[in-house]
């Protein structure tokens, strides 16, 4: 399981240009879930995603997580995270989880975020062609594989 997560002041996710949700201060994670995934990564990712001190405090220093800085988090499926590019310049999405495997595990990655978070997890619809828009505060932009602990 990949997790691009970025620090945001704001951000919406829309479908055929209405506005499924939104955040604002707070945390964008773009979540890959690969074909070897299981809730052992999910649990992985959750836990580190809430703890990640990406925040400043304030002395300016990134020493806050999520929560202690009253942000939000939103989740948004993106199965290209797990895009091959070795060859050629078509990406294969051969290690991406197929749907049946990796829905059920982006709904309970988000259970997971909301229960270790302690608020509702905003989020995108699953498998749609979706546009985000959002601001990168920083920019802080951190990449977390579940396969590299």
């Amino acid at each position: 399981m990949i997790a691009v997560i970025q620090r945001v002041y704001g951000c919406s996710v829309h479908v055929n240009n209405f506005e499924l949700d939104r955040i604002e201060k707070g945390m964008l994670i773009l979540l890959g879930v690969g074909e070897a995934d299981t809730r052992e990564d999910a649990n992985y990712l959750a836990a580190k995603a809430v703890n990640l001190r990406i925040f400043s405090d304030d002395d300016g220093q990134m020493n806050i997580n999520v929560q202690d800085s009253g942000g939000d988090i939103m989740v948004v499926s993106q199965f290209t995270l797990h895009a091959d590019t070795r060859k050629g310049n078509r990406p294969s999405f051969i290690r991406a989880a197929r749907p049946e495997i990796a829905l059920p595990l982006y709904e309970y990655f988000m259970e997971q975020i909301s229960i270790l978070h302690g608020n509702r997890c905003a989020r995108g619809r699953f498998g749609a062609d979706m546009k985000l828009n959002f601001t990168n505060d920083g920019p802080v932009t951190i990449i977390i594989d579940s396969k590299n602990k």
